[in-house]
């Protein structure tokens, strides 16, 4: 690794693009998502900046007006002038795409960047950008609007009450330095005396100490920034999803303390993991019953391919698996090859090591352990970090290094297998459970054969309470889950039936975070749900015989309709993922209130809309009815208000951060009570349209 760090090592791949005329090409969306990945960005070159071992500290400020600043106690950007071109190193960085050091291989070696244009976009989406470097005792700052530069390069000495304050923002105490004269001779003797220095000189001289004592603590990095609002649908940064993804951030690199505070709220947390993913599985176990103690740790590296590799797993009494892979940090939300060789090796050790030690029998043959069992209950975090990886598509959702896969297989079995000689109990505890897991697969397939259909496109096979549409073509076709038989009763009578389908439930499904798979498949409205849409579920779940991409969810719009909607989610989500993630998965919106005066009727979704409705047709007169339920409605208005495709609203189920979305389903439908009760505590006040 070069320690230095200067002009010289900031590679221009290419000229800036227009990007400020398709941003959503670079960031992904000009809505939340995308405005929370600007700042992502921003974080994550600091956080290349401590995979390269330069930084120890980010700080992340949501300011008042808005703006939000990452600081970093790193190298600072390089500031000397480029030969090519004469501009700063500062300027190319933030101006041009595909600039940056991550493209020279002696200074990141690994990076998470990798597209190289992150602080770039940043800077072409934002109303307005500050940059401030600190390198050598000095101050570096720039300024620029939508990308263009509007204050070039500026340089300052920091005076030494700027340092110790930086210092007691960073660190958290004041540095221990004293003020002292310098010494210095009277011209003509010999002697050394102490002679009265001007205010200046002991300036300088303190500062000239400090810098020599803790210069190496005071370089760094501060990206300010303020999205733009002709560009983004919302420009209001979410202290909890930044807060999350720091969190997360910090359990991947182990020793960097990332703070954030949120000035508009006072909201502020500082996260610092020594334990590195091992705390990162402990976390997302929390409340739950572990079989062993303390998560298995695997930290290898292969030299030769310049991979490092980190593991923490651990086994609960739960059925669903929790596993997140990372790359560089880079959460490969989609797997990929690092993935495939971790899911290889678990299956091959844990069946090499429980026939070795007596713990299946080859007789057994029926229920063999497969890679669903061993992975049952298993929470586990995968870390690699490597040079030059290959990333399917510009999301970096997916690793593509066909030499990953063969590295990681061998390093984890290897890992496991050392790890199961000298825990021999936890092996046979391990086994135990993926053999309970084997038997209640092969209960469940059986379960699963007899709710099955016969064919995606027969009727024979469906439900009698279904009542099915016309139409054949599934991309074409819509299935109402509807909650009773009153609604379903208004829904059948109100829909078009060459298109549309009706299966109503009768009240609420078992709740599947609670449950095994062998006992959902016993309850009778799950299996009605299963059969209708025909993809199966478990290892027969088959996306092509979906036979609606229309699954609208239509409950009433109150605390049992919000309960009912979130068991059927929580259902979709555990075990029909691959629904949600097509976009398949749709929540009916009827609305709240009609208004009607004469002949004239509006119908309002929210109670300020209600309102101005009502002062608009006079007040005098005006009916207003709330509807408490679906089945208050008749056919005739529940097809104008929420199933007429030129007329409904409906919201479409998606999932932009998997973590985060497992985390929620555990606190609303798992068996941790207080985790629940802090959750609700925490964001009642968003609560809005409550019926009490």
């Amino acid at each position: 690794m070069n320690d230095t760090y200067d002009a010289s090592h900031i590679t221009v791949l290419e000229g800036l693009t227009p990007v400020r005329e398709r941003p959503a090409m670079y960031v992904g969306s000009t809505g939340t998502r995308g405005l929370h990945h600007i700042a992502y960005e921003v974080v994550d070159n600091s956080i290349d900046e401590a995979l390269a071992g330069f930084c120890t500290l980010i700080t992340v400020v949501i300011n008042t007006d808005g703006s939000i600043a990452v600081d970093d106690n790193g190298r600072g950007i390089p500031v000397d002038r480029m030969e090519k071109n004469g501009k700063s190193a500062l300027e190319v960085v933030l101006t041009v795409l595909h600039a940056g050091g991550k493209f020279d291989k002696a200074t990141y070696q690994v990076s998470g960047g990798l597209h190289g244009v992150g602080v770039s976009v940043v800077n072409a989406l934002s109303a307005w950008l500050a940059a401030r470097v600190f390198r050598d005792g000095n101050i570096y700052d720039m300024r620029f609007e939508k990308g263009r530069t509007v204050t070039p390069i500026s340089q300052r000495e920091e005076t030494l009450d700027e340092l110790l304050l930086r210092y007691q923002l960073w660190y958290g105490n004041p540095a221990p330095f004293t003020r002292t004269a310098p010494q210095s001779s009277r011209p003509g003797q010999q002697d050394v005396t102490t002679l009265p220095a001007t205010p200046d000189e002991i300036e300088r001289e303190n500062r000239r100490r400090f810098l020599a004592e803790f210069g190496y603590r005071m370089t760094g990095t501060r990206i300010t920034f303020l999205p733009d609002s002709t560009i983004f649908e919302t420009t209001k940064f979410d202290y909890d999803t930044l807060a999350h993804r720091l969190r997360e951030l910090a359990f991947l690199n182990s020793g960097v303390t990332i703070r954030i505070t949120d000035d508009r709220s006072g909201d502020r947390a500082s996260y610092c993991y020594a334990g590195g993913l091992s705390e990162f599985v402990t976390y997302l176990n929390e409340g739950a019953e572990c079989l062993h103690p303390e998560p298995i740790d695997i930290v290898k590296k292969d030299e030769e391919n310049k991979l490092e590799l980190e593991v923490a797993m651990q086994y609960t009494t739960g059925y669903d698996e929790k596993l997140y892979s990372y790359v560089n940090s880079v959460n490969t939300r989609e797997g990929g090859t690092h993935l495939e060789g971790y899911r290889s090796a678990i299956t091959k050790s844990l069946n090499t090591l429980a026939k070795r030690n007596n713990l299946v029998k080859d007789s057994a043959s029926a229920l063999a352990i497969r890679g669903e069992d061993v992975r049952e209950g298993l929470t586990s975090v995968i870390s690699v970090k490597m040079a030059n990886p290959q990333f399917e598509g510009q999301t970096k959702m997916r690793l593509g290094n066909s030499n990953v896969r063969g590295i990681v297989d061998s390093l984890v079995y290897a890992a496991l297998s050392e790890y199961f000689d000298e825990n021999p109990k936890v092996l046979a505890i391990i086994v135990e459970k993926a053999l309970a897991a084997a038997k209640a697969r092969d209960a469940a397939r059986n379960a699963r054969e007899l709710a099955r259909r016969k064919s995606s496109l027969e009727s024979s096979g469906l439900p009698g309470k279904l009542a099915d549409c016309s139409e054949r073509d599934p991309s074409k076709s819509e299935i109402y889950i509807v909650e009773g038989d009153s609604a379903g009763g208004s829904a059948k009578q109100g829909r078009d039936r060459k298109f549309q389908a009706i299966l109503p439930l009768r009240g609420k499904i078992l709740n599947v975070e609670k449950a095994g798979e062998h006992q959902i498949l016993k309850n009778v409205e799950i299996q009605t749900l299963i059969s209708a849409i025909g993809t199966g579920i478990g290892e027969k779940f088959d996306t092509e015989r979906a036979r609606y991409h229309h699954i609208v969810i239509m409950t009433d719009a109150d605390v049992d309709g919000a309960h009912i909607r979130t068991l059927l989610l929580t259902f979709f989500y555990r075990y029909m993922l691959k629904l949600i993630e097509q976009g398949y998965v749709y929540i009916a919106q009827p609305p709240l209130f009609r208004i009607a005066k004469g002949k004239e009727e509006k119908y309002a979704y929210k109670e300020q809309e209600m309102k101005q409705f009502s002062a608009a047709m006079g007040e005098k007169g005006v009916t207003i009815q709330r509807y408490k339920g679906l089945g208050e409605m008749n056919a005739q208005q529940l097809w104008d208000t929420t199933m007429n495709p030129e007329k409904r609203i409906f919201k479409q189920v998606n999932i932009e951060d998997a973590m985060a979305a497992n985390e929620i389903f555990k606190t609303l439908m798992g068996k941790d009570v207080e985790s629940r009760k802090n959750f609700i505590m925490r964001h009642a006040k968003e609560v809005t349209n409550l019926d009490i």
